[in-house]
């Protein structure tokens, strides 16, 4: 057997290797955000890149809509909304849930008199390039992403206190350095 003949086997293994490592490499502070085009419970489309250079982005994603640590994560973000508006940020919720639907998340929304969008992933394409499910069934990990107005993820909550969320939200804003919202 020749060196070219054990090098391709070889090759090809390390080739795929490498690949999986990539693809399984979860983000860090700093680096770009995936775009994404999502649709919302309040019925619109939302582009992560129409936000860049105008405001930063926080998207709190959860594992299953109508579920106790996801009601009260939801619950949290809009008792405090009004701490998370002090600041120049749009904010969403997202989960891979279908957006139509009685367990959907417009009607998740809906029951919850929610005052702000769940972004709905159901191909779970935008998860998966935010490294937060491993497949076509699993639902999303609980983590917030904070996104800078200049499209680079700015801090990852990957502990989050679901009771507590909104006002960790808007302490993290802060700390962050997050403009201050317009005067209206």
């Amino acid at each position: 057997m020749s060196w070219k003949s054990s090098f391709v086997p070889f090759l090809s293994v390390a080739l795929m290797m490498t690949a999986s490592i990539a693809q399984s490499e979860e983000l860090k502070v700093g680096a770009d955000a995936p775009d994404f085009e999502l649709k919302a419970s309040d019925g619109k489309t939302y582009k992560l890149s129409s936000f860049k250079g105008k405001q930063a982005v926080v998207v709190a994603w959860f594992p299953k809509a109508f579920t106790g640590g996801c009601t009260k994560e939801c619950k949290s973000m809009r008792e405090h909304g009004k701490l998370i508006r002090q600041y120049d940020v749009a904010y969403f919720t997202a989960s891979c849930d279908e957006v139509e639907g009685e367990k959907g998340n417009a009607a998740f929304a809906k029951s919850l008199d929610l005052d702000y969008p769940i972004l709905s992933d159901p191909s779970r394409k935008t998860a998966k390039e935010y490294g937060l499910v491993a497949d076509d069934k699993g639902n999303a990990k609980r983590v917030t992403f904070y996104i800078g107005k200049d499209g680079k993820i700015a801090h990852i909550d990957r502990e989050v206190k679901t009771e507590m969320h909104g006002e960790h939200i808007a302490a993290k804003l802060k700390e962050l350095g997050v403009a201050a919202a317009p005067k209206k």
